[in-house]
């Protein structure tokens, strides 16, 4: 038995025609496809503007650096963030000099509103809210605290292509949303993600610093309606952060998935849950009430982690942990005095990622269920 944490799923035929008709035109780069996808993502969440980058990560750093740069922020300004989340959510924060400040989770493993409440001060400038696996939390009482208190709030959707809150897409409620479209997310490419600001200007500027400063893409200038103008104008340093037709081409198949296979991914956790939730030492984490998620991972928390990882590798069956404490990395440790995470130390202790992946079998989910029950009866047998 060979059971992977990850499995892309592909409608390889329909991606190849895709990626063909760009290989044909000759638009490769950022052109008619990922405009295209821009187009029918804001379709599909409802967003008002949508701009494909190459990753999510470019994202992140183009929100920091672009609302540090609109709204004036100082070396001292301080951002609001979890140190549960991939490190390039909080090394985005570090690109720009400015400052972490870590708050604790909840049980839905997403930032807790009575930490962020203690942290607020004179300095705070924006808040990152990170929807791990798909989950919302408490978004709504974030969203609150942050209008409340003036503070700018960016959501890291990297995990939730297709997540719904009250019936609302992801990306309601902040100031600019961030997905990821990389190998392994419920909306595979090879890599690419999208930044949504809610400000149409913020928007043009994205735009803008994605291509390395520059007032108009190649696209639109060689679309015209005159000849080909090779003058443009660079006022400032930018990035080269925009996606490119290759990875849209594969968005705009994959996006036509997403809800069939975020409802499959929901029947599998639904399969794990009913195995799962009544087994002594394991705690499977809950999605928040009224939250449809996308169910990127399925999350249990468990003591002696490590030891059920050991045994289930044994058997064949691959694990994950979503994620380690950022505080523990060498390059978080400075900002550990100002951090409010107690809780979220004991958690990033415990929390595991069992195997999801499209096309998984109710088979598979219970022979992996089994050897976890096998592991508890092992581990707890009397010597």
């Amino acid at each position: 038995m060979n059971i992977q944490l990850f499995r892309p799923h592909y409608e390889v035929e329909d991606c190849l025609n895709e990626i063909r008709t760009s290989l044909q035109t000759g638009w490769t780069g950022y052109g008619p496809k990922s405009i295209q996808f821009e187009k029918e993502w804001c379709e599909f969440t409802g967003l008002p503007h949508a701009h494909f980058l190459n990753s999510n990560t470019s994202g992140l750093h183009l929100a920091l650096r672009i609302l540090k740069q609109s709204e004036r922020w100082s070396e001292k300004s301080e951002i609001i963030t979890t140190p549960l989340t991939f490190v390039a959510t909080n090394q985005t924060i570090l690109y720009e000099n400015l400052t972490p400040v870590f708050a604790d989770i909840d049980s839905y493993l997403c930032l807790d509103p009575s930490s962020v409440k203690r942290l607020i001060n004179c300095n705070t400038r924006a808040l990152i809210f990170v929807g791990i696996g798909g989950n919302f939390g408490q978004f709504d009482e974030i969203v609150d605290i942050c209008r409340n208190n003036g503070i700018i709030l960016i959501l890291d959707a990297a995990h939730m292509a297709g997540s719904r809150f009250n019936g609302r897409h992801a990306g309601f409620g902040a100031d600019v949303t961030v997905f990821s479209f990389q190998s392994v997310k419920n909306l595979p490419t090879a890599d690419s993600g999208m930044i949504c600001f809610s400000n149409q200007e913020l928007d043009k500027y994205a735009r803008k610093l994605s291509w390395m400063g520059i007032d108009k893409t190649t696209f639109e200038r060689a679309n015209s309606d005159k000849p080909y103008n090779n003058n443009y104008r660079v006022e400032e340093i930018g990035f080269k952060y925009h996606g490119n037709d290759i990875m849209a081409s594969i968005a705009l198949v994959q996006l036509q998935n997403l809800n069939s296979g975020n409802a499959e991914r929901r029947r599998i956790a639904a399969d794990y849950s009913e195995q799962l939730t009544d087994v002594e030492g394991i705690k499977v984490i809950q999605s928040a009430p009224s939250c449809q998620s996308s169910q990127h991972l399925f999350q249990i928390r468990v003591k002696n982690r490590d030891s059920l990882i050991s045994f289930l590798n044994k058997k064949g069956i691959s694990t994950g942990i979503h994620y380690h404490n950022n505080l523990d990395y060498s390059i978080f440790s400075s900002f550990e005095k100002h951090a409010d995470a107690t809780h979220s130390r004991e958690i990033c202790r415990e929390i595991l990622s069992l195997p999801l992946f499209l096309g998984m079998s109710s088979s598979q989910v219970i022979e992996i269920c089994d050897q976890v029950k096998n592991w508890r009866k092992c581990f707890h047998s009397p010597q």
